[in-house]
């Protein structure tokens, strides 16, 4: 299966920049997956198609301000140092700009010399190994210097740190927002409770990974970066019941399902776990736990959009995304979702 096969013609202004002032008052189109007949809608009547006794799954994580702006120590050059993942408690991989001059031992200085840092390595794809070195409390500093890692795609800037993340965000970790996530509201989660859906967290601490372009043609000779995921026993057992009952699970986001997929034995049940998973969908795979999905629209020759595909079939994906272009959906991060049901 060719890259190519995922193209896709977006017109640049159907890129959303700015997330609406409504969370759930995104338009929502709805596909099947079986027949490829499409829905138009708003999203906060997604409760319209979960049934009692289905399983909401949602990524709880939370996206950290991993982007900081500094000067190279010594010869006052700017610096732009995104973080990754971290590796011990004050080494993160991350990913450097300009990275060809920041050679191990090259120092950095943030926030007039609050935080400070040492390139000590160089690993796959250039990315650098550094060491931070500060006083106090790393989150309450990066907090104070750190700026959202926002999608390259996105050049407005953000007002509002809150509206890159979702409204049930708990345990930080991500460099980039389960964006499907974003359209919730308390109030919408509480309609979903009452109508007798269960909600499950799972987490994933999203990596750039999981945007990077494939750039081999053959996508099965992809390599998926790792991120690392963490399912308690209390939320496999309600995704496990509705399985067993013969309800749907659907998941919020590509992220949820990449968790879900990734932690499930042959038999499709889970049980409490956490690690690095690799996983890398696209058309072929049998899921093993979802059978339905919420989730944005995807950038053209992406992982995602070969994710979604897999679910619901190249051609229906790719008829739906074009319906959505002369419809005028928004697209990407802060744009439109769909219900691929």
């Amino acid at each position: 299966m060719k890259k190519e096969d995922f193209y896709f013609d977006l017109p640049e202004e159907l890129i959303a920049q700015d997330p609406l002032e409504d969370r759930s008052g995104s338009r929502l189109l709805v596909l099947d997956k079986e027949t490829g007949e499409t829905e138009h809608h708003i999203f906060r009547e997604i409760v319209n198609y979960l049934n009692p006794g289905d399983c909401l799954v949602i990524n709880d994580t939370k996206v950290i301000p991993a982007r900081l702006i500094g000067e190279k120590e010594g010869t006052g050059a700017k610096v732009e140092v995104l973080l990754l993942k971290r590796k011990e408690n004050d080494i993160w991989e991350t990913l450097v700009k300009p990275g060809r001059k920041m050679k191990p031992g090259a120092r950095l200085v943030f926030g007039n010399g609050l935080l400070k840092a040492e390139v000590i390595g160089v690993v796959e794809e250039g990315n650098r190994l550094i060491r931070f070195e500060y006083e106090g409390i790393f989150e309450e500093i990066l907090d104070q210097l750190g700026q959202m890692p926002l999608p390259p795609y996105i050049t407005h800037q953000l007002e509002d740190k809150n509206r890159y993340q979702t409204v049930y965000a708990k345990h930080s970790g991500s460099a980039a927002a389960p964006t499907a996530g974003l359209h919730f509201t308390p109030e919408l989660l509480d309609e979903i409770k009452e109508k007798g859906v269960e909600i499950a967290h799972v987490t994933l601490h999203v990596g750039l990974g999981t945007f990077r372009p494939v750039k081999v043609e053959n996508i099965q000779e992809h390599h998926m970066h790792s991120e690392f995921y963490r399912i308690e026993q209390s939320e496999a057992d309600k995704i496990n019941r509705a399985k067993g009952e013969g309800h749907r699970v659907i998941c919020v986001g590509t992220t949820s399902c990449r968790t879900v997929e990734s932690a499930a034995d042959e038999n499709g049940r889970l049980r409490e776990c956490s690690g690095w998973t690799e996983i890398f969908i696209y058309p072929g795979y049998k899921f093993k736990v979802l059978d339905a999905l919420i989730t944005n629209f995807h950038l053209p020759e992406s992982t995602l959009i070969m994710l979604v595909s897999a679910l619901a079939g190249r051609e229906h994906v790719l008829a739906a995304y074009e319906e959505a272009i002369r419809e005028r959906y928004r697209f990407f991060s802060f744009g439109d979702a769909m219900f691929i049901r």
